[in-house]
């Protein structure tokens, strides 16, 4: 690794491959050495109503949370977020003749899922929207006003502390997943126009190979959802860098979505690629080293935003004038009407104004040259380091056949020495060809094994499915699962299927009657005009059997009759009388 040239060279069993970027540091560079050369002009640029975005990216425990966050007791090896506040604040300290009001927002993508780390309930999954002037943002996202770089530490520590942390086999607090910390910074100057700048600060989770890692269960899961968004993003750079793409695939996953304004649109971007120094990543390595290499290839379009309609300082603005007004001695000066006045507390007025003026900041330090000379200098330090670079890498190797030479044997020697040039340029391209084959082969096989997984999970669910498919009630919508699946609606922007509602079907009776209605609709159908008769007859039979006398007709002495029928008939035949169905006796004619 080449500091000074900012080139990294990969060894193997083949040809060295050679990367060229804006910087290269080893294991021994510092925070603070690598905040200066690269981020500094960045976060001046957001002073000034730039958008910026800085963004860790690599393998799994390749240094990418370090970089960002760093050691906070270590003051050399602070990480970029801290460093951030504090030149943000410094900044804003000593400009003069303008106001900045600073706030900031802290989230979360946990499996393809958006969260807020410093709401009030950190679980709630959020939703992405898109707005014609707003552009991408997270409805419900909460923001926070800062006033000092205290401020903004406590923000940091309370969301770092609810973010997904898992250990793996390469790493014991792998992120298990992608955090956004925004600082948004706007500034009103004396004519009343605003300037807003907005500095992304994204922490990525690592790439992960699950051979690697040893991830089973909830941090496979994991795994999958962080290796999907990541091959978006793979898949955003390659299509932006082409340049040849009419659709750039955003869409893909909620990652690219937050970052669509970073890659290509209208910000200033800065990627941080974290690399193993072991030879055992020799494969995540030479991928990370690729995936850097396109991403500096591609053009953003930034520009200064100025006068937002959406600027949070100019709602503030607005609150103070109004409350202005409602302090005694100034409610005629601003010709409020009376309604407006009516039920408002001056006092309380007076200390509502004197809390919002208390969140901006800006120019405490406006007289203080030193702090301002220091300032200068580190931007003109990183500024001419750009420009050192950018010369050594436009130093052009003259063509050997247009030199003019003294001797034939020096042209030839010369001819001879650019051959073997580009022979071992051809020999460079041939193993890159076979190192992307090998490189393409570990990820099928890594896909392969995914897909693996991931089918014996839905197998597991569906056998979990069969089993509790009985045990829904018949009467219910879910019961038929073939219904559901066909009434079921992807929804593209919260990434999840839309189910019916679950519904019970009850059959309602019809009231009795004692006959058949005679208003019943002609439009009826068999089933239901046959359950109507059937209830109508029920009904008569029960007013019949109410009439009745149930104990005497049905529990009368039946034997006792019997008996007392067979004597009066033996008592007849004897006197030559015949006895009648009824029990009577009437006497023979003669």
């Amino acid at each position: 690794m080449d500091s000074a040239s900012a080139q990294v060279t990969l060894t193997s069993d083949g040809p060295p491959k050679l990367f060229t970027f804006d910087g290269a540091y080893y294991m021994d560079a510092t925070g603070e050495q690598i905040y200066n050369d690269i981020v500094y002009p960045l976060v001046e640029n957001v002073i000034e109503g730039y958008n910026g975005t800085v963004f860790a990216y690599g393998q799994t425990g390749s240094g990418k949370t370090f970089s960002m966050q760093g050691l906070p007791n270590v003051p050399a090896q602070r990480g970029i977020i801290p460093r951030a506040f504090e030149h943000i604040f410094l900044a804003t300290a000593t400009t003069e003749n303008m106001k900045f009001l600073i706030h900031c927002s802290y989230l979360e993508i946990y499996n393809e899922e958006v969260r807020d780390l410093l709401g009030t309930d950190k679980n709630q999954k959020l939703e992405i929207k898109e707005h014609s002037e707003r552009g991408v943002y997270v409805a419900g996202l909460s923001m926070h006003v800062c006033h000092d770089v205290k401020s903004c530490h406590e923000l940091m520590d309370k969301g770092f502390n609810n973010r997904h942390v898992g250990a793996t086999l390469m790493n014991k607090d792998s992120s298990r997943s992608h955090s956004i910390f925004t600082v948004y910074v706007e500034g009103m100057m004396e004519n009343g126009s605003i300037r807003t700048g907005k500095l992304n600060l994204v922490d990525l989770a690592g790439s992960e190979r699950q051979s690697k890692t040893g991830a089973t269960g909830d941090r496979f899961k994991e795994a999958t959802k962080i290796n999907l968004s990541l091959s978006a993003l793979g898949n955003v750079i390659s299509a932006l860098v082409d340049g040849k793409s009419k659709h750039i695939p955003y869409r893909d996953s909620k990652l690219t979505r937050l970052l669509q304004d970073s890659l290509g649109g209208n910000t200033k971007t800065i990627m941080i690629a974290c690399i193993s120094p072991s030879d055992n990543n020799y494969d995540e390595t030479l991928s990370t080293l690729r995936y850097a290499n396109r991403a500096k290839n591609i053009k953003n379009k930034p520009k200064i935003n100025e006068d937002p309609k959406d600027a949070l300082l100019r709602e503030y603005q607005e609150e103070i004038e109004r409350l202005k007004a409602m302090i005694p001695f100034r409610s005629v000066q601003a010709n409020l009407d009376l309604d407006t006045m009516e039920g408002l507390d001056p006092n309380e007025a007076a200390r509502k104004l004197q809390q919002l003026q208390q969140q901006f900041v800006g120019g405490e330090q406006a007289n203080n040259e030193q702090l301002k000379q220091k300032r200068t200098k580190k931007l003109k330090d990183a500024e001419s380091k750009m420009q050192r670079l950018a010369a050594a890498l436009n130093v052009n190797r003259d063509d050997p056949l247009l030199q003019v030479y003294s001797s034939t044997q020096e042209k030839l020697d010369a001819v001879t020495a650019e051959l073997q040039r580009e022979k071992n340029r051809s020999k460079a391209l041939e193993s890159e060809v076979e190192d992307l084959q090998g490189e393409f082969e570990l990820d099928r096989l890594d896909y392969l094994e995914t897909i693996r997984k991931q089918d014996q999970q839905l197998k597991l669910l569906s056998q979990i499915l069969e089993k509790i498919q009985p045990t829904i009630r018949k009467d219910s919508n879910y019961y038929n699962l073939e219904k559901v699946k066909k009434d079921a609606v992807w929804n593209e922007d919260e990434g999840r299927w839309i189910l019916p509602d679950i519904s019970i079907s009850r059959t309602v009776l019809p009231t009795a009657h004692n006959g058949i209605d005679e208003n019943i609709p002609q439009r009826v159908s068999r089933t239901s005009l046959d359950l109507i008769l059937t209830v109508a007859i029920a009904s008569q039979k029960l007013a019949r059997s109410e009439e009745e006398n149930i104990a005497s007709n049905y529990f009368k002495p039946i034997r006792q009759s019997n008996v007392l029928n067979k004597y009066k008939g033996d008592n007849a035949r004897s006197l030559g009388d015949s006895p009648t169905l009824d029990g009577e006796v009437k006497l023979r004619a003669g």
